[in-house]
């Protein structure tokens, strides 16, 4: 990059929005996995929108790429730089409005999951979405993504939630759509092109956001099944019987609570014996004297389902636990090859089925672990390497892998790609799965905001196309 580049760069941003050093760069340029190298001359932390728009014209006279960035939490590379600039959304970190009357929070991109959530609840109101790395993550990666996450029955994953956006265009242009309405039929409703689009589009500075009240009755549960299939009627009975009130159910296979125990072995062990599967489940109320915890066991006695309702705050939380640990004893217990796909609730359990028996025909030594969200049919179906076998030759199955899993989700009418994108690591299968036509669409969209391919290229479409 010339001189003269970076030089503009000092002028816009001042010394604390621009990084140079490679060893200030270096943080910001690994992955998550450690699947990807990023490689940039410059890490860009703008504190506007005015400053992401100036930064964006300028790269735009040099014809310098941007890989825009939240905080860098994702699993299929869409972070990633390959050349140009990272502009890295952190010190976006404001939250703009809480709005009790309107029941919405207007917060930048680089606001923390966790934050949202506790800027919320002192209004008396909650922030819905919640993950295992919410402590880490930031808002505008999940706006990218179109985050599901552990509330997603009742409340709706992120598309379901976002009412208004600011996004700086690849022309330099802000597009200030932080609207709080809940109908607005003027025209198309743009901000669904960003949402999910992982920055191929424009870069989101800012969100709209519901909140709804917080939650005066709290009931969490642990269930075990014989089998997938039994797991997922049991989910259907308990959304049928609880309605509004169900706010998430997990699902979760045995062998990832023998993971989670052999990486924390003082986790919660939910029941004496073992069983095949366990579901988590999750009720809330806004009204304080609604009894949830009565009913709910008493429906599951009638089920005569092993059941185990957490008694206090306290035990809820070593519940849920079990499920936070999960990605990360996965980390822990070796080299991962993740499917973050998701499937029609109807098919969800035979996919569990059916895409285990393939990978273990492929690979008898190994370990299989799909567990996620029966609310939006979202299932992390994640394969660790075999104790006896070297992380790189496992690695080395990765397309083998793929095509064995995405095959059958393709068959059942899923998607390859549920929470965590496609981004550099999805790429090819998009274009492999995606009907012609839809496929065509997105790119023409693509490169209509963007002709130059100056935003995240190589993610979700190849830079060649």
């Amino acid at each position: 990059m010339s001189e003269a580049f970076i030089q503009e760069l000092k002028t816009l941003l001042g010394p604390e929005g621009l990084l140079l050093e490679s060893a200030e760069i270096a943080p910001f340029l690994k992955e998550n996995r450690g699947l990807y190298q990023g490689v940039s001359c410059a890490v860009v932390r703008p504190t506007s929108a005015e400053e992401v728009a100036a930064v964006v014209k300028c790269c735009a006279r040099h014809q310098v790429t941007i890989t825009p960035q939240s905080g860098n939490t994702g699993l299929c590379g869409g972070a990633v730089a390959d050349g140009g600039i990272l502009l890295n959304m952190g010190r976006m970190n404001k939250i703009r409005e809480i709005d009790p009357l309107n029941g919405t929070i207007t917060a930048e991109a680089g606001c923390i999951m966790a934050d949202l959530q506790a800027a919320a609840k002192a209004e008396d109101l909650m922030f819905t979405l919640s993950c295992p790395s919410e402590k880490e993550c930031q808002l505008g990666g999940n706006l990218s993504t179109n985050l599901g996450g552990l509330n997603v029955v009742r409340y709706g994953n992120t598309r379901d939630l976002v009412l208004g956006l600011e996004v700086v265009l690849p022309s330099g242009d802000i597009w200030r759509g932080l609207r709080g309405l809940r109908k607005d039929n003027a025209g198309y409703d743009l901000k669904h092109l960003f949402i999910g689009a992982e920055g191929t589009l424009g870069v989101i500075t800012a969100a709209t956001l519901k909140l709804f009240p917080y939650p005066k009755v709290r009931v969490t549960a642990m269930v075990a099944a014989p089998g997938i299939h039994e797991l997922m009627e049991l989910f259907v009975t308990v959304r049928n019987r609880f309605a509004d009130h169900l706010a998430g159910f997990e699902i979760i296979p045995r062998n990832a609570i023998d993971l989670v125990h052999a990486f924390d072995s003082s986790l919660l062990e939910p029941f004496p014996e073992r069983h095949p599967w366990y579901g988590l489940i999750e009720l809330n109320a806004t009204d304080p004297g609604l009894d949830l915890q009565t009913p709910l066991q008493n429906l599951l006695s009638e089920l005569n389902c092993p059941a185990r309702c957490a008694a206090n705050a306290a035990e809820a939380s070593a519940l849920w636990a079990v499920r936070h640990a999960i990605s990360e004893a996965q980390t822990a217990a070796g080299a991962s090859i993740k499917h973050d796909v998701s499937l029609p609730l109807n098919r969800l359990a035979d996919f569990m089925v059916e895409a285990t028996r393939q990978v273990l025909a492929h690979l008898p030594s190994v370990f299989v672990c799909g567990y996620g969200h029966a609310g939006d049919g979202n299932v992390h179906f994640n394969l660790t390497q075999p104790k006896d076998m070297p992380a790189a030759d496992f690695n080395a199955q990765h397309h083998a892998f793929n095509r064995i899993v995405h095959d059958i989700v393709h068959g059942m009418g899923g998607s390859i790609a549920a929470e965590h994108g496609v981004g550099r690591l999805k790429a090819a299968e998009l274009k492999h799965y995606k009907d012609p036509v839809e496929y065509a669409m997105m790119l023409q969209i693509k490169r209509l905001f963007d002709p130059a391919n100056r935003f995240n290229p190589d993610k979700v479409f190849s830079c060649a196309e």
